[in-house]
């Protein structure tokens, strides 16, 4: 069967086009911009466009299906023609769970810590060699690709995105994939580009519940306040309801253990939000069959997936990891992780503001407290993404203001952020690096590596 893809180049895109490919399937597409590594694993594959652009000529009626992303506009030459000549469009989430109706699906989703649910439970699965679909937002150690739809799956497990799945069905990703296991991990506005006030984006988690098949399962965070009141609100009597909550557990001597019937396992991962994560994840486990002692004996050997608390350097006296964190909720959490883990070393919390959210003034005053169990805060942003996404600019003292923090270092020049890396005091320090952008293509890594070598 032939595929096409306006707009081949998005994470989640490029891999769903990767994977069919793999299957034997013949695949094109299109789109104005690609970015690495979305590029290089494209033409590897012999599937990158030779032009970038929209070319509806490409669009003939030997097509079997078009796979649309969200970064394709309404008036999309190509799409157009499609839906002229009467081709089959779907969104990713659209064609994914067209590929999933005979399977059982377990779906993770919430404000935060979905890639990383998800991640477990992928990680679990391979080990005990189980034959699964999956769909998560980061690459993962033994995954070759972030997306997998295979016929002879009877199983999967989708990262479940609370973002719009294309513009010609407006709804939130998770809203489509009706699950029969749901993860939701907490809630926390996000979005406020799409979902303008907090009411309602609470709504779609509702929705989301009521999305479950009957006799399926919602696993909750309980420890969340507003999503076990939304929880208590929604509550369904024909499926299971089942709270969650931090397992028990010890750090000891900058590593962390769990504790399970009598016996310490050892875990690469550490934070109480990345414990709760792992109690979500051991549930949705536990419905698919596999008991606590093996899915704790494979979680030992997790490292966690990209850019969630990633390790980037280490010595005796300094390390740095990067996180994908920069919503509120997510960068107190982190920080909070990062405090606990390494209480007797400096901690440095680096945060770009990259998101519509982050940089939109009225969203600001969420951020409030958010940095201040850091030794040293900085907080990074740039007009050029200010114009990108046509918000108005901010002034560093509005910055420091929303964080409630005088104290906190604010820079939106590439300068300032280069000379303040280059005189920090790297003695027994972390530093944590938290950002969904790029820091406007400041080598932040480097320069930081530079610093600790000496």
């Amino acid at each position: 069967m032939k595929f096409h893809f306006i707009a081949i180049g998005g994470s989640v895109m490029h891999n769903l086009a990767l994977d069919i490919s793999l299957h034997g399937h013949e695949v094109t597409g299109s789109d104005d911009e690609i970015f690495e590594p979305s590029r290089t694993r494209l033409e590897k594959a012999g599937i990158l466009p030779p032009q970038m652009g929209w070319f509806p000529e490409k669009i003939t009626s030997d097509i079997g299906a078009i796979i649309l992303g969200m970064h394709a506009h309404k008036d999309n030459p190509e799409l157009l023609k499609a839906l002229a000549l009467g081709i089959p469009v779907y969104s990713y989430p659209e064609f994914i769970y067209q590929q999933s109706l005979h399977k059982k699906r377990i779906v993770v989703g919430g404000s935060h810590g979905k890639t990383t649910i998800t991640s477990m439970i992928m990680h679990v699965f391979r080990l005990q060699k189980k034959q699964f679909d999956y769909l998560v937002g980061a690459q993962l150690e033994g995954f070759d690709t972030m997306v997998k739809v295979d016929p002879s799956s009877e199983l999967a497990v989708f990262e479940g995105d609370e973002y719009l799945s294309s513009i010609l069905n407006p709804v939130p990703k998770f809203h489509i994939y009706h699950p029969h296991i749901a993860i939701i991990s907490g809630i926390a506005w996000d979005h406020m580009n799409v979902f303008p006030t907090f009411e309602n984006y609470c709504d779609q988690f509702a929705q989301f519940i009521h999305m479950i098949e009957p006799g399926g399962q919602l696993i909750y965070c309980v420890d969340d306040q507003i999503l076990a009141e939304l929880v208590k609100k929604n509550t369904r009597k024909d499926i299971e309801m089942i709270a969650y909550k931090v397992p028990a557990y010890e750090i000891i001597d900058e590593e962390t253990y769990i504790h399970s019937n009598g016996k310490k396992y050892h875990l690469r991962i550490f934070g109480e939000h990345n414990l709760m994560n792992l109690e979500a994840a051991r549930l949705a486990c536990k419905a698919a069959g596999i008991g606590e002692e093996d899915f704790y004996a494979c979680m030992e050997t997790f490292t966690g997936a990209a850019k969630r608390l990633e390790l980037v350097f280490r010595t005796k006296e300094s390390i740095i990891y990067k996180d994908f964190a920069h919503s509120p909720s997510k960068l107190k959490a982190t920080i909070h992780a990062v405090r606990l883990q390494y209480p007797e070393k400096r901690l440095y919390a680096f945060v770009e503001l990259h998101t519509y959210s982050s940089l939109n003034k009225n969203f600001l005053e969420q951020y409030k407290n958010t940095m201040d169990e850091a030794d040293e805060g900085v907080v990074f942003y740039s007009q050029h993404t200010l114009e990108l996404k046509k918000l108005p600019s901010i002034d560093p003292d509005e910055i420091s203001s929303a964080f409630d923090n005088s104290q906190l270092n604010v820079f939106n020049q590439n300068e300032e952020l280069e000379k303040y890396l280059l005189n920090v005091d790297s003695t027994s320090s972390v530093f944590l690096m938290m950002s969904s952008g790029n820091w406007n293509s400041v080598n932040v890594f480097d320069l930081l590596r530079k610093k600790i070598e000496g």
